[in-house]
């Protein structure tokens, strides 16, 4: 006697049947749209080997060109008031401000198109453009050709590879919390400013940013900064950006003319 027919004789049921019972269950599943214990209703299914992505709704579609409503060279925190450094940063801030003046002390990012970083670049009176796709989303800044780009179905790398490989930008990635976009960035150099006057940070510097659409015209982007080695405590600063749908990133090269920025609330044009 075979082993199939001593387990056809035991239990009762042949193979081909258990077969058929086991194809009708997995039919009912899927006209229920595989919505088991854990399952998330409403979404199409995930892209199998691909990234987690799912086309946004009409609040989180963030994507097109802005531009941002008004520029200070100083950065103005959430709350007024000067930065809130320690010893430590305030000693530094004022060899900047002072070895700029001199001469002695180049801005970088003007003097060799170098990034802007964080917090920065979110100030900046060019325009730049958002670009969502599958897994991630980019950040195409006009000004000194800066592209973000920000992992949506990943997590920031270990602390080695932060410490091993700093960027001017940082490292990013987001995820959504209802309609914000929150990113969240660390690994960075210490090589950029704050802002335009100066102001420093250390390579402790962290972000959370967290982005979204007031209305179908107007994107914010409320940044926190945490830098303990410069900083008494974490800070907050607020960036107000309007939609240009005419508007296409140009070539960009650094101490050449280029677009005119003076309708830029802020910018004052050398004469």
């Amino acid at each position: 006697m075979s082993v199939t027919r001593s387990w056809q004789d035991c239990c009762g049921i042949s193979v081909l049947t258990l077969a058929a019972v086991l194809l009708a269950i997995t039919g009912a599943e899927a006209q229920r749209g595989g919505r088991g214990r854990g399952a998330q209703e409403d979404l199409p299914p995930a892209n199998p080997g691909g990234p987690i992505y799912h086309a946004p709704t009409p609040v989180m579609d963030i994507s097109g060109a802005w531009w941002t409503e008004s520029y200070s060279p100083k950065i103005q925190i959430i709350g007024g008031g000067d930065l809130p450094y320690n010893d430590k940063g305030k000693a530094e801030y004022a060899r900047n401000i002072a070895a700029l003046k001199t001469g002695s002390l180049k801005d970088e990012a003007r003097h060799l198109c170098v990034p802007d970083g964080l917090p920065r670049m979110l100030g900046n009176p060019y325009p730049f453009q958002i670009i969502q796709t599958p897994g991630q989303i980019a950040i195409v800044y006009e000004l000194n050709h800066v592209i973000r780009i920000i992992p949506m179905d990943k997590s920031l790398p270990s602390a080695h590879e932060l410490e091993v490989a700093p960027y001017y930008s940082g490292h990013s990635v987001a995820h959504w919390e209802g309609d914000t976009l929150v990113i969240q960035s660390a690994g960075f150099n210490d090589k950029t400013f704050l802002d335009a006057t100066g102001a420093p940070h250390s390579d402790a510097l962290t972000t959370v940013e967290r982005v979204r659409k007031q209305n179908d015209t107007t994107l914010e982007d409320v940044i926190t900064v945490n830098d303990a080695e410069m900083f008494t405590r974490p800070w907050s600063a607020r960036f107000v950006y309007d939609l240009h749908p005419e508007v296409r990133i140009e070539d960009y090269v650094c101490g050449e003319k280029h677009r005119d920025i003076s309708k830029v609330k802020g910018v004052v044009v050398p004469r």
